[in-house]
């Protein structure tokens, strides 16, 4: 099954259109050296460098969560949010610790469309700058309009009823594309495992504080295969990257999904 021509323009602004030069030049007369990371958050705030280096970074290090669902998890807070700050360096860290250009791709489009567009946008020069740095050219990017996944269908068929009758009488086309676009395309799309979809699309509600869609995506994710304890650990490392506030507010949601189990 092929289909969805809006899919087919984000996967191309997302895997190769817009993967062209996008090189910043330095300020005039900016011949020395730029500080390192740490010293140049030292100059402002020590506490945060220290901070940083002894919370932050070493995020990595524990394995609750793996160091590439890690990158998948900071890519999709930092698109989500719009900060482009620093996201070449976590980009080029996914890509080290085992996340695809294929799987980032993916990303990217998917998050277009549950966070907006000109997030998703934005995040493109970045990525084609890391990409053009690792040698990443189309062939390793996901096809327009790949054969996709199998469907659920009964399960499927219940979540088009009940959006209908919730929704269908306030807007026929958000029902018609949720429908057409994103269950019967989107989330079919091969290059990101369906755990890791829903794994992104919990980072991108907790991010953007949309708390009410929670439980029907965490419970998918964890149908497709996310742990409790990667949940834990996938809070954890979110009140970092879009702030405790943000995490505060999606726990009891989240906690009642965890209880529900």
């Amino acid at each position: 099954m092929k289909k969805s021509t809006t899919l087919a323009l984000i996967g191309t602004v997302a895997a190769g259109t817009l993967l062209v030069g996008y090189t910043a030049q330095a300020e005039p007369g900016s011949d020395a050296a730029p500080r390192s990371r740490t010293s140049q958050i030292e100059s402002v705030s020590p506490a945060l460098a220290q901070y940083d280096k002894e919370r932050v970074q070493e995020l990595w290090s524990d394995d609750s969560l793996s160091r590439r669902d890690r990158g998948l998890v900071t890519i999709a807070v930092l698109i989500s949010n719009g900060q482009t700050q620093e996201f070449d360096r976590y980009t080029d860290r996914a890509l080290d610790d085992g996340l695809s250009a294929a799987e980032i791709s993916e990303t990217v489009t998917h998050l277009a469309f549950y966070t907006g567009w000109q997030n998703a946008k934005t995040a493109v020069p970045t990525i084609a700058e890391v990409f053009d740095e690792h040698g990443i050219d189309s062939d390793q990017l996901p096809e327009r309009d790949p054969e996709l996944l199998p469907q659920d269908q009964e399960a499927e068929q219940t979540r088009k009823r009940d959006v209908q009758e919730q929704y269908g009488s306030v807007s026929q086309g958000v029902v018609d594309d949720t429908d057409d676009v994103l269950f019967d395309d989107l989330w079919l799309r091969p290059d990101l495992k369906p755990r890791d979809r829903s794994l992104i699309t919990v980072v991108a509600l907790i991010s953007t504080s949309q708390s009410n869609q929670l439980t029907y995506h965490l419970n998918r994710a964890m149908d497709a295969g996310l742990t409790d304890d990667e949940v834990d650990a996938l809070l954890n490392h979110a009140a970092y990257f879009t702030g405790w506030p943000k995490v505060f507010t999606a726990m009891p949601v989240i906690r009642d999904v965890l209880e529900s189990r």
